[in-house]
Protein backbone atom coordinates (compact mmCIF):
# COMPACT_ATOMS: atom_id res chain seq x y z
CA UNK A 1 0.00 0.00 0.00
CA UNK A 2 1.39 3.41 -0.93
CA UNK A 3 0.29 6.97 -0.56
CA UNK A 4 -0.17 8.94 -3.73
CA UNK A 5 1.01 12.26 -2.34
CA UNK A 6 4.23 13.54 -0.80
CA UNK A 7 4.61 15.08 2.63
CA UNK A 8 6.44 18.08 1.19
CA UNK A 9 5.33 21.20 3.03
CA UNK A 10 1.98 22.46 1.83
CA UNK A 11 0.09 25.60 2.88
CA UNK A 12 0.26 26.61 6.52
CA UNK A 13 -2.59 25.25 8.64
CA UNK A 14 -3.56 28.37 10.56
CA UNK A 15 -6.31 26.57 12.46
CA UNK A 16 -3.75 24.18 13.97
CA UNK A 17 -1.24 26.96 14.60
CA UNK A 18 -3.82 29.13 16.38
CA UNK A 19 -4.98 26.19 18.48
CA UNK A 20 -1.45 25.21 19.55
CA UNK A 21 -0.37 28.80 20.27
CA UNK A 22 -3.54 29.54 22.24
CA UNK A 23 -3.16 26.50 24.46
CA UNK A 24 0.52 27.24 25.07
CA UNK A 25 -0.29 30.79 26.15
CA UNK A 26 -2.90 29.36 28.52
CA UNK A 27 -0.28 27.68 30.68
CA UNK A 28 1.22 31.09 31.52
CA UNK A 29 -1.65 31.46 33.99
CA UNK A 30 -0.62 28.36 35.94
CA UNK A 31 1.96 29.91 38.34
CA UNK A 32 -0.29 32.79 39.45
CA UNK A 33 -1.69 32.33 42.98
CA UNK A 34 -5.25 32.71 41.74
CA UNK A 35 -4.84 29.61 39.58
CA UNK A 36 -2.39 27.51 41.60
CA UNK A 37 -3.19 24.99 44.31
CA UNK A 38 -2.06 21.43 44.93
CA UNK A 39 -5.50 19.95 44.28
CA UNK A 40 -5.36 21.43 40.77
CA UNK A 41 -1.91 19.93 40.26
CA UNK A 42 -3.29 16.57 41.40
CA UNK A 43 -6.14 16.86 38.88
CA UNK A 44 -3.61 17.56 36.11
CA UNK A 45 -1.54 14.51 37.07
CA UNK A 46 -4.61 12.28 37.25
CA UNK A 47 -5.82 13.43 33.83
CA UNK A 48 -2.28 13.06 32.46
CA UNK A 49 -2.51 9.35 33.29
CA UNK A 50 -6.13 8.97 32.13
CA UNK A 51 -5.66 10.76 28.80
CA UNK A 52 -1.98 10.12 28.04
CA UNK A 53 -1.51 6.71 29.65
CA UNK A 54 -4.87 4.98 29.32
CA UNK A 55 -6.07 7.02 26.34
CA UNK A 56 -3.17 7.54 23.95
CA UNK A 57 -0.65 4.86 24.91
CA UNK A 58 -2.91 1.99 25.89
CA UNK A 59 -6.01 2.85 23.86
CA UNK A 60 -5.17 4.72 20.66
CA UNK A 61 -1.76 3.11 20.17
CA UNK A 62 -1.41 -0.43 21.43
CA UNK A 63 -5.07 -1.46 21.28
CA UNK A 64 -6.69 0.35 18.35
CA UNK A 65 -3.76 1.10 16.02
CA UNK A 66 -1.79 -2.13 16.38
CA UNK A 67 -4.41 -4.50 17.82
CA UNK A 68 -1.74 -6.00 20.06
CA UNK A 69 -4.51 -7.27 22.35
CA UNK A 70 -8.28 -7.37 22.49
CA UNK A 71 -10.76 -6.07 25.06
CA UNK A 72 -14.54 -6.08 25.40
CA UNK A 73 -15.99 -3.41 23.14
CA UNK A 74 -17.18 -1.27 26.06
CA UNK A 75 -13.63 -1.07 27.39
CA UNK A 76 -12.21 -0.30 23.94
CA UNK A 77 -14.69 2.57 23.59
CA UNK A 78 -13.83 3.85 27.07
CA UNK A 79 -10.11 3.90 26.25
CA UNK A 80 -10.88 5.63 22.93
CA UNK A 81 -12.86 8.24 24.87
CA UNK A 82 -9.89 8.78 27.19
CA UNK A 83 -7.64 9.21 24.15
CA UNK A 84 -10.03 11.73 22.62
CA UNK A 85 -9.70 13.80 25.81
CA UNK A 86 -5.98 14.19 24.98
CA UNK A 87 -7.12 16.47 22.12
CA UNK A 88 -4.61 15.10 19.60
CA UNK A 89 -7.26 14.59 16.98
CA UNK A 90 -10.06 12.07 16.94
CA UNK A 91 -9.30 8.35 17.08
CA UNK A 92 -9.76 7.79 13.34
CA UNK A 93 -7.30 10.51 12.30
CA UNK A 94 -4.80 9.56 15.02
CA UNK A 95 -4.81 5.86 14.15
CA UNK A 96 -4.64 6.51 10.41
CA UNK A 97 -1.68 8.87 10.64
CA UNK A 98 0.19 6.52 12.93
CA UNK A 99 -0.30 3.58 10.60
CA UNK A 100 0.97 5.71 7.71
CA UNK A 101 4.01 6.61 9.83
CA UNK A 102 4.85 2.95 10.38
CA UNK A 103 4.50 2.09 6.72
CA UNK A 104 6.90 4.86 5.67
CA UNK A 105 8.95 5.43 8.84
CA UNK A 106 11.68 8.05 8.27
CA UNK A 107 10.96 8.21 4.55
CA UNK A 108 9.52 11.00 2.41
CA UNK A 109 5.95 9.78 2.88
CA UNK A 110 6.24 9.64 6.67
CA UNK A 111 4.09 12.56 7.95
CA UNK A 112 6.69 13.37 10.64
CA UNK A 113 9.84 12.15 8.91
CA UNK A 114 12.69 12.66 11.40
CA UNK A 115 15.13 13.33 8.55
CA UNK A 116 13.52 16.76 8.25
CA UNK A 117 14.75 17.80 11.68
CA UNK A 118 13.79 17.53 15.34
CA UNK A 119 11.27 20.38 15.33
CA UNK A 120 9.57 19.05 12.21
CA UNK A 121 9.08 15.57 13.63
CA UNK A 122 8.12 16.94 17.06
CA UNK A 123 5.41 19.39 16.02
CA UNK A 124 6.34 21.36 12.91
CA UNK A 125 4.66 18.89 10.57
CA UNK A 126 1.28 19.76 12.12
CA UNK A 127 1.70 23.43 11.17
CA UNK A 128 1.01 22.51 7.55
CA UNK A 129 -1.79 20.80 5.66
CA UNK A 130 -0.33 17.31 5.44
CA UNK A 131 -1.47 15.44 2.31
CA UNK A 132 -1.27 12.23 4.34
CA UNK A 133 -4.58 13.14 6.03
CA UNK A 134 -6.35 12.42 2.73
CA UNK A 135 -5.24 8.80 2.97
CA UNK A 136 -6.50 8.22 6.52
CA UNK A 137 -9.72 6.46 5.35
CA UNK A 138 -7.65 3.83 3.48
CA UNK A 139 -5.73 3.04 6.64
CA UNK A 140 -8.69 2.91 9.01
CA UNK A 141 -11.16 0.65 7.27
CA UNK A 142 -11.63 -1.30 10.50
CA UNK A 143 -12.96 1.70 12.46
CA UNK A 144 -13.96 4.48 10.04
CA UNK A 145 -17.61 3.36 9.86
CA UNK A 146 -17.99 2.70 13.58
CA UNK A 147 -20.60 5.16 14.98
CA UNK A 148 -18.81 5.56 18.33
CA UNK A 149 -15.49 6.38 16.67
CA UNK A 150 -17.21 8.80 14.32
CA UNK A 151 -18.90 10.51 17.26
CA UNK A 152 -15.57 10.91 19.08
CA UNK A 153 -13.94 12.15 15.86
CA UNK A 154 -16.64 14.73 15.20
CA UNK A 155 -17.09 16.00 18.74
CA UNK A 156 -13.52 15.98 20.07
CA UNK A 157 -13.54 19.70 20.90
CA UNK A 158 -17.04 19.83 22.45
CA UNK A 159 -16.06 16.87 24.64
CA UNK A 160 -12.99 18.84 25.80
CA UNK A 161 -15.16 21.88 26.55
CA UNK A 162 -17.54 19.65 28.52
CA UNK A 163 -14.59 18.42 30.59
CA UNK A 164 -13.56 22.03 31.16
CA UNK A 165 -17.07 22.87 32.36
CA UNK A 166 -17.03 19.92 34.76
CA UNK A 167 -13.64 20.97 36.15
CA UNK A 168 -14.90 24.54 36.58
CA UNK A 169 -17.83 23.27 38.64
CA UNK A 170 -15.64 20.98 40.74
CA UNK A 171 -12.74 23.29 41.53
CA UNK A 172 -13.01 26.64 39.81
CA UNK A 173 -10.61 28.15 37.30
CA UNK A 174 -7.53 26.57 38.88
CA UNK A 175 -8.87 23.14 37.91
CA UNK A 176 -9.47 24.40 34.36
CA UNK A 177 -6.01 25.94 33.98
CA UNK A 178 -4.21 22.87 35.32
CA UNK A 179 -6.63 20.16 34.18
CA UNK A 180 -6.98 21.49 30.62
CA UNK A 181 -4.16 23.86 29.62
CA UNK A 182 -1.21 22.48 31.61
CA UNK A 183 -2.28 18.86 31.23
CA UNK A 184 -2.86 19.10 27.48
CA UNK A 185 0.48 20.77 26.79
CA UNK A 186 2.33 18.22 28.91
CA UNK A 187 0.59 15.24 27.30
CA UNK A 188 1.12 16.69 23.82
CA UNK A 189 4.85 17.17 24.17
CA UNK A 190 5.36 13.82 25.88
CA UNK A 191 3.54 12.12 23.00
CA UNK A 192 5.40 14.15 20.39
CA UNK A 193 8.74 13.12 21.93
CA UNK A 194 7.96 9.62 20.62
CA UNK A 195 7.99 11.05 17.09
CA UNK A 196 11.05 13.24 17.62
CA UNK A 197 13.34 12.25 20.51
CA UNK A 198 13.05 8.49 20.01
CA UNK A 199 14.19 8.90 16.40
CA UNK A 200 17.27 10.82 17.57
CA UNK A 201 18.37 9.83 21.10
CA UNK A 202 19.01 6.40 22.58
CA UNK A 203 20.17 2.98 21.41
CA UNK A 204 19.09 0.53 18.74
CA UNK A 205 18.70 -3.11 19.67
CA UNK A 206 17.19 -4.13 16.33
CA UNK A 207 17.57 -3.14 12.70
CA UNK A 208 14.07 -1.79 12.08
CA UNK A 209 15.01 -0.07 8.83
CA UNK A 210 14.65 3.44 10.26
CA UNK A 211 16.07 5.75 12.95
CA UNK A 212 13.86 4.47 15.79
CA UNK A 213 15.68 4.22 19.11
CA UNK A 214 15.05 3.11 22.67
CA UNK A 215 15.07 6.21 24.88
CA UNK A 216 14.66 5.66 28.63
CA UNK A 217 13.47 9.13 29.59
CA UNK A 218 10.76 9.16 26.92
CA UNK A 219 9.68 5.73 28.19
CA UNK A 220 9.27 7.17 31.69
CA UNK A 221 7.22 10.11 30.43
CA UNK A 222 4.97 8.02 28.18
CA UNK A 223 4.32 4.85 30.18
CA UNK A 224 6.68 2.74 28.08
CA UNK A 225 6.38 4.24 24.61
CA UNK A 226 10.02 5.30 24.60
CA UNK A 227 11.21 1.76 23.84
CA UNK A 228 10.55 2.77 20.29
CA UNK A 229 13.13 0.69 18.46
CA UNK A 230 11.68 -2.43 20.08
CA UNK A 231 8.23 -1.29 18.96
CA UNK A 232 9.26 -0.65 15.36
CA UNK A 233 10.91 -4.07 15.23
CA UNK A 234 7.81 -5.81 16.63
CA UNK A 235 4.88 -3.50 15.92
CA UNK A 236 2.33 -6.12 16.92
CA UNK A 237 3.77 -6.65 20.40
CA UNK A 238 1.75 -5.47 23.40
CA UNK A 239 5.01 -5.27 25.34
CA UNK A 240 7.52 -2.60 24.28
CA UNK A 241 10.07 -2.91 27.09
CA UNK A 242 11.64 -6.23 26.12
CA UNK A 243 14.58 -6.25 28.54
CA UNK A 244 14.19 -6.46 32.31
CA UNK A 245 15.47 -2.89 32.75
CA UNK A 246 13.13 -1.46 30.10
CA UNK A 247 10.27 -0.46 32.38
CA UNK A 248 6.95 -0.52 30.54
CA UNK A 249 4.04 0.61 32.70
CA UNK A 250 1.53 0.13 29.90
CA UNK A 251 2.56 -3.50 29.56
CA UNK A 252 1.97 -3.87 33.31
CA UNK A 253 -1.50 -2.41 32.81
CA UNK A 254 -2.20 -4.92 30.04
CA UNK A 255 -1.04 -7.72 32.35
CA UNK A 256 -3.50 -6.48 34.99
CA UNK A 257 -6.31 -6.41 32.43
CA UNK A 258 -5.30 -9.92 31.37
CA UNK A 259 -5.46 -11.10 34.99
CA UNK A 260 -8.95 -9.59 35.28
CA UNK A 261 -10.05 -11.31 32.08
CA UNK A 262 -10.39 -7.99 30.22
CA UNK A 263 -7.44 -8.43 27.83
CA UNK A 264 -7.25 -11.42 25.50
CA UNK A 265 -5.28 -12.48 22.42
CA UNK A 266 -2.26 -10.61 23.76
CA UNK A 267 0.48 -10.59 21.12
CA UNK A 268 4.15 -10.58 22.13
CA UNK A 269 7.54 -10.42 20.46
CA UNK A 270 9.38 -13.75 20.39
CA UNK A 271 11.38 -14.38 23.54
CA UNK A 272 14.51 -15.14 21.52
CA UNK A 273 15.27 -12.79 18.66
Amino acid sequence: MTIATSTTKGPLNWLHISFFVGLHFGILLAPFPAFFNWKAVGVALLLYWVTGGLGITLGFHRLITHRSFQTPKWLEYFLAFCGTLACQGGPIAWVGMHRIHHLHSDQELDPHDSNKGFFWSHMGWMFYHSPAFADVPRFTKDIKDDPVYNFLEKYMLPIQFALGGLLLLLGGWSFVVWGIFVRLIFVWHCTWFVNSATHKFGYQTYDAGDHSKNCWWVALLTYGEGWHNNHHAFQYSARHGLQWWEIDLTWMTIQLLQFLGLATNVKLAPTKQ
